[in-house]
């Protein structure tokens, strides 16, 4: 891959989100997770979202909350939706929506690329352009470190990066299982930021009126409740 993680991190390009935004965000996501188990000890994938959310100062009784409504049997029943799309100059990008009515989120997402001027495709017809990755930014090890630690627990690294600090790529699946290895072998590991991600494989740049079409449809789906993350190939947005 070759590039740092502030590049990549603008290439994957998460829309900013306002507060509100962000906890109705990790609300849904602790929510879905906890459906299979509200112990963060034996549901490794909801002790890790919990982390991630108290690094986002995302406040204790909104994942409390959370929780105790998956506990309860009762609440929302969301879906996973991923609709696709192109932008001028061969950009393209995802959106991740969990809603709990379809047709509303595909109503809103599509209103977000037909006024913004760019368009909309059928499922599939970008994400194979993507690869879908786990990435570990960390301090306080080192990459001949990292490397030992992730050949012991059995995780197939793609990338290494280091800059100020050591950034890692792994397959979507073994993102917990890296985390925990790079735990185990190095108590001080501190872990910065964990994601998964659809990385694109081409990258472009937009300019003039090209990139303001696109940062319109940027802009529209930050509003847009049910949209959970974007995705997309502009390098300089």
């Amino acid at each position: 891959m070759g590039r740092a993680f502030e590049v990549r991190k603008a290439s994957m390009a998460k829309t900013g989100v306002a507060k509100t935004k962000l906890y109705t965000k990790f609300s849904k996501e602790i929510y879905m997770v906890a459906k299979n188990g509200a112990d963060p000890e034996s549901n490794l994938a909801l002790k890790h979202i919990m982390e991630k959310a108290k690094k986002n100062q995302v406040p204790a009784d909104i994942i409390k909350r959370a929780i105790d409504k998956a506990s309860g049997g009762s609440g929302e029943d969301y879906q996973s939706a991923r609709y696709e799309g192109f932008g001028p100059n061969g950009a393209t990008i995802i959106v991740d929506c969990l809603t709990d009515n379809v047709n509303r989120s595909v109503s809103e997402v599509k209103n977000c690329f037909t006024k913004s001027n760019n368009k909309m495709g059928v499922n599939g017809s970008v994400s194979h352009m993507y690869d879908n990755l786990g990435i570990i930014e960390a301090k306080n090890i080192t990459e001949d470190e990292a490397m030992e630690a992730l050949i012991e627990g059995d995780v197939d690294a793609k990338d290494i990066e280091v800059e100020d600090n050591i950034v890692i790529y792994v397959e979507a699946n073994d993102l917990h299982k890296a985390i925990n290895s790079l735990k185990d072998f190095k108590n001080d590991v501190d872990i910065l930021e964990e994601e998964i991600a659809m990385m694109p494989q081409i990258e472009v740049e937009l300019e003039g009126e090209d990139k303001e079409s696109f940062e319109k449809l940027l802009n529209m789906l930050n509003e847009v409740d049910d949209v959970q993350e974007v995705y997309h190939s502009v390098v300089n947005i």
